[in-house]
């Protein structure tokens, strides 16, 4: 299993609740805290190896999916975790460089490692892949973001039905707002003003309210639903995009 983004935050969490179900995992991030996590897995029993690479960029997925097949001899299952708005700001305050840093973001690692992993599971005449989306493709201050996930939402429909008829499953889980431990490496480097922050609460808050269950979801949730669409227990779903935000469906 390759895990993407997997330094922290839900793809940490998705690694640790692989391991224990004896998953062998290639886990991937820019971050080279990702190496912490393999080893943490590593010392608690798991199988995990760990590597640093650029997904936003097709050479920086195709040297991540040749070492899992050089590693494992398979890559049975691929969860694309990479992404996450970088600015909170209505639509027309955005401009051009954090427009496009926002799509580079949140499809682009998807994108890229969807079309890289392809080749060994039509190879290996099997597969599973869940893309991570969101529920904010309807949200407030995050219009671009909210666009990369609604193309990550497009492209999970659309693969899946292309390559259903040869045992590779697409599926992509769209959590809510989730509560975690503070970002160890900022998703931005740009200085937070006090409007930046009003901005960030004023989605908070939407957030709150579209969920029927008024409460931001855990970690384990988000894991739990991606790790359910990656098992055999979902061999009949594909094409699916899951909302796992409290009753918002996004």
């Amino acid at each position: 299993m390759v895990v993407t983004g997997a330094a922290q935050g839900i793809g940490e969490q998705v690694a640790v609740m692989a391991a224990r179900e004896g998953a062998r995992l290639l886990l991937v991030d820019r971050s080279p805290l990702v190496e912490e996590v393999a080893k943490r897995i590593v010392e608690d029993g798991g199988q995990a190896i760990a590597m640093t690479a650029d997904l936003e960029t097709w050479s920086g997925n195709q040297q991540v999916m040749d070492k899992a097949q050089r590693t494992y001899g398979a890559i049975d299952v691929l969860i694309t975790n990479v992404g996450g708005a970088i600015w909170m700001r209505p639509f027309e305050r955005f401009d051009e460089r954090q427009i496009e840093a926002e799509i580079s973001r949140s499809l682009f690692p998807t994108l890229w490692g969807c079309r890289a992993v392809l080749p060994y599971m039509l190879e290996q005449g099997r597969g599973a892949i869940v893309n991570v989306s969101s529920i904010a493709t309807k949200g407030i201050n995050r219009v671009p973001y909210s666009a990369a996930k609604g193309a990550v939402n497009a492209l999970t429909a659309s693969l899946a039905f292309e390559v259903g008829g040869k045992n590779i499953r697409v599926n992509a889980v769209a959590p809510g707002g989730t509560t975690a431990p503070p970002r160890k490496v900022p998703r931005g480097t740009d200085p937070l003003t006090e409007q930046d922050k009003r901005w960030m609460q004023q989605v908070v808050d939407q957030t709150v309210q579209s969920s029927h269950m008024k409460r931001y979801g855990l970690l384990r949730e988000m894991a739990a639903a991606i790790l359910f669409l990656a098992s055999d227990a979902a061999s009949y779903i594909t094409g699916t995009v899951l909302p796992v935000g409290g009753g918002d469906q996004g």
